[in-house]
């Protein structure tokens, strides 16, 4: 187990860029789709229209509607890239400070709080926050860190390693890994400490479709057992009834909409407005909800595959008869 540590003052500067990180683990259509709902939901993030000017006098500012983030929901952040959903996030782990508007965490601004052990974060870029030698003393740092005993930073990394299937990796050089493998491993130092809110920006992107379900089904084990909140920006529409119970679609750097992914998806304008592309199954259920036929705009790609094979089964019971 390596040896190195930091001091107070240089940990507190490390973990404001870098313990703010994340990822999961299974199947498909095993996954909960439907949230976990046995949790109590108390609100843990606010944030209100906010405004950011960077050093160059840039101005940056998300308005629109307000989100808010409870204990043990998931949520989605929907975005075209430049929308700023990037930017939202880094006011919440406090990584940027809003000029104007209001970013509550756990009920205090991130900047005059400690968010050390509750909240962590993925980055898009996860080359900005591996830094360790081998993928084992990566994902040990926070846990060394943060004060563990030498032996529960070895159970609590070897735990994570073996839910994470990443034994194969547990000696690798992180620079010599794939980009799909970095992520995973990015995830694995991100929750091994179990923080309360999860952050992920663009954390699924760039997986094979393999390595994308055993992510989505690890980090919603995380979510049932632990109470994790997940936040997860993306613009992978297909997968949102799999990883969401709240859907954020941010256009212009305004909040459009919020709702389920069902609500969304019964909203073909939002897509448009946002520049992005709903499913091409449901963009046929909207589109023969307007031409009057009689069908159902679904939750999951899969149910509705099931709605159109049961509204051709209809139609060809008819002509048969």
């Amino acid at each position: 187990m390596p040896s190195w540590r930091m001091d107070e003052s240089e940990h507190s500067r490390f973990h404001t860029c870098f313990d703010v990180f994340m990822f999961p683990h299974h199947s498909y259509f095993l996954l909960a789709a439907r949230g976990f709902r046995g949790v109590s939901m108390s609100e843990i993030v606010r944030v209100n229209c906010i405004k950011h000017q960077y050093p160059d006098a840039t101005e940056v500012q998300i308005c629109g509607l307000s989100m808010t983030i409870h204990k043990g929901e998931r949520v989605a952040v929907l975005g075209p890239n430049g929308s700023g959903k990037t930017t939202l996030l880094l006011h919440i782990v406090g990584i940027l400070r809003p000029t104007e508007g209001e970013v509550l965490v756990f009920g205090e601004p991130p900047s005059k709080t400690s968010l050390h052990g509750k909240v962590a974060m993925v980055f898009q870029d996860v080359d900005e926050q591996i830094i360790g030698p081998t993928v084992w003393d990566d994902i040990a740092f926070s846990p060394i860190n943060y004060g563990h005993p030498p032996e529960e930073v070895k159970k609590m990394v070897n735990d994570i390693i073996e839910e994470m299937n990443l034994q194969h990796l547990a000696n690798k050089v992180p620079h010599y890994l794939s980009g799909g493998e970095k992520k995973k491993v990015a995830i694995a130092g991100a929750v091994v400490t179990h923080p309360k809110l999860l952050i992920l920006d663009e954390a699924l992107t760039g997986l094979d479709p393999k390595a994308k379900i055993e992510t989505i089904v690890f980090l919603n084990k995380l979510n049932k057992e632990k109470g994790m909140a997940l936040v997860i920006t993306t613009h992978e529409v297909d997968i949102l009834p799999l990883i969401a119970d709240t859907v954020y679609v941010i256009s212009e750097r305004a909040i459009i909409f919020k709702g389920t992914p069902s609500d969304l998806f019964k909203h073909p304008e939002i897509f448009e407005k946002a520049n992005l592309h709903p499913p091409p199954v449901i963009s046929l259920l909207n589109k023969l909800k307007r031409e009057g036929v009689p069908i159902e705009i679904t939750k999951t790609i899969e149910e509705a595959e099931d709605e159109l094979l049961k509204l051709l089964l209809t139609k060809k019971a008819k002509t048969t008869t």
